[in-house]
């Protein structure tokens, strides 16, 4: 793996280097961690990586990386950059033969995501996007028992992601995090909504299996200041006739990262908190039925995604390496010219794009006067 981002001082590109070597299967061999070339040398330095192959900028090391042969030179690159120093990396990578894996949002705007969709179709290498959150065990069981049928067809999905740290403006402090996320010009034309309301979109889909067609939304910047919008609040409509709710909010104060989930269905509903991820609860008028990672007769997706036995927690770092253990399993078989077992999933470029869609969706209906706003990807 060669690295784009993650200097010793952010906080998501640690995240990315501790879930990719959990498994044995990926090394970091080498990167270019900043834009500052003294912080990109010590953090390489850091991370006892040879000085040579630490990097001026991504163009050099996509460069002479290429060069070197195969055996030494990276396989992959993974981007943990802001989100306007996605698209840059992500497609050079690709035209010079080098899969990747990419933080989300995928890109900046829906037509750089347009384009790296198309180059990786063009060229059939491997692209991950990091919605971490699709890694849990209990993610999965709750993805198996809704395809099994086990609640009856859908008819509401309400999911929420509130976040109390934006409730001032703290990106006037010194706060690196709220600083580029709060800044169109490295975020996008979304704050909130694309830093943690595509989570939500993405979960809503995954889980449920379902597409969203419809949106009605209401964007809000609270904090005055502040450029991009803190508090979302969307109705959806989904391809089986089932309606939704998406909230998400960076100004919900006391909130630490709540993301959850609740899915009800003909005969029964699902329910799944990011703060206790190893529990499901299904629920019946007859009652509920807690649901935990590794107990029990679970599906072969939330087998193969449980990592230690049942009473020892498990979460967020253990999810995001079952991205980068999936990804590399797609590699291996990619390598062999095989296909590698669907179970062992992750999401793609094409998820990506659906994400930046649904920021152009909602934005759009929120800034209109008409109540539903068709949404496609």
């Amino acid at each position: 793996m060669g690295m784009v981002g993650g200097s010793l001082d952010a906080f998501i590109g640690g995240v990315h280097r501790r879930a990719a070597i959990m498994d044995g299967e990926i090394e970091l061999v080498c990167g270019v961690f900043s834009s500052d070339p003294v912080k990109s040398k010590d953090t390489g330095k850091a991370l006892y990586l040879p000085d040579h192959r630490v990097y001026g900028d991504y163009e050099e090391m996509i460069a002479k990386e290429k060069e070197l042969p195969e055996g030494e030179r990276m396989d992959f690159v993974a981007i943990v950059t802001p989100n306007h120093m996605h698209f840059g990396p992500t497609k050079l990578a690709l035209e010079n033969g080098f899969h990747v894996v990419c933080d989300k949002p995928i890109t900046l705007n829906t037509e750089e995501a347009e384009e790296i969709v198309a180059l990786v179709e063009k060229t059939g290498l491997v692209f991950c996007l990091t919605h971490n959150y699709t890694g849990y065990p209990m993610v999965k069981e709750a993805k198996n028992l809704i395809a099994s049928g086990a609640i009856g067809e859908i008819r509401k999905v309400i999911v929420e992601y509130p976040q109390g740290w934006l409730a001032t403006l703290v990106e006037v402090t010194g706060n690196k995090q709220a600083a580029w996320r709060t800044d169109p010009k490295r975020s996008g034309a979304a704050g909130g909504l694309g830093d943690i309301g595509t989570h939500a979109e993405n979960l809503a889909e995954y889980i449920t299996g379902l597409k969203i067609t419809q949106v009605c939304a209401d964007l809000t910047i609270f904090v005055e200041g502040r450029l991009l919008d803190d508090d979302a609040n969307v109705l959806l409509r989904f391809n089986n006739g089932a309606k939704g709710i998406l909230q998400n909010s960076q100004i919900a104060n006391g909130e630490e990262n709540d993301l959850n989930i609740r899915v009800y269905g003909e005969t029964g509903g699902l329910q799944w908190k990011q703060l206790e991820p190893n529990t499901l609860i299904h629920k019946t008028n007859q009652g509920a039925r807690i649901i935990r990672t590794g107990v029990g007769n679970l599906s072969k997706a939330a087998q193969v995604h449980t990592r230690i036995p049942a009473g020892h927690p498990e979460g967020y770092f253990e999810a995001f390496a079952n991205l980068y253990r999936n990804f590399a399993i797609q590699l291996r078989a990619y390598w062999d010219g095989t296909k590698a077992d669907p179970v062992y999933d992750f999401p793609t470029a094409q998820d990506g794009l659906r994400g930046m869609k649904f920021i152009d969706t909602v934005i759009a209906s929120s800034n209109s006067d008409t109540k539903w706003t068709d949404f496609s990807a």
